[in-house]
């Protein structure tokens, strides 16, 4: 079974930084990609950042230069580290794990239940 479990969400005000964790566990021995979504209040969910198996990494455009991906060596935990926050970053923040190919009858991606972050002006 599956679990991804995020943590570190907080209120902060604007220009201030918190850091994301998300806990992967299951099957983590499979090769995976993992990336963070965010979704605002009556917004549609929208990708934040991501870091391959291989790590790679891809940020949108709107967190470029403020918000670093990385993760442990074990790669059973992934961190998101934000900077410079704006109100306009206000959201739950979810993490995604995405198995690309078979592995222990994992396929499809498989959602955390999200942490909250808000920052005021």
């Amino acid at each position: 079974q599956v679990q991804l479990v995020e943590s570190g969400g907080g209120s902060v005000q604007a220009g201030g930084s918190l850091r994301l964790s998300c806990a992967v566990s299951g099957y983590t021995s499979c090769g995976y990609d993992m990336s963070w979504y965010r979704q605002g209040a009556g917004k549609e969910r929208e990708f934040v950042s991501a870091i391959a198996s291989a790590g790679g990494t891809s940020y949108a455009d709107s967190v470029k230069g403020r918000f670093t991906i990385s993760q442990d060596n074990a790669k059973t935990t992934v961190y998101l580290q934000m900077n410079n926050l704006k109100p306009e970053d206000t959201a739950m923040y979810y993490c995604k794990r995405t198995q690309r190919t078979w592995c222990f009858a994992l396929l499809g991606d498989y959602w955390g239940q999200g942490t909250q972050v808000t920052v005021s002006s």
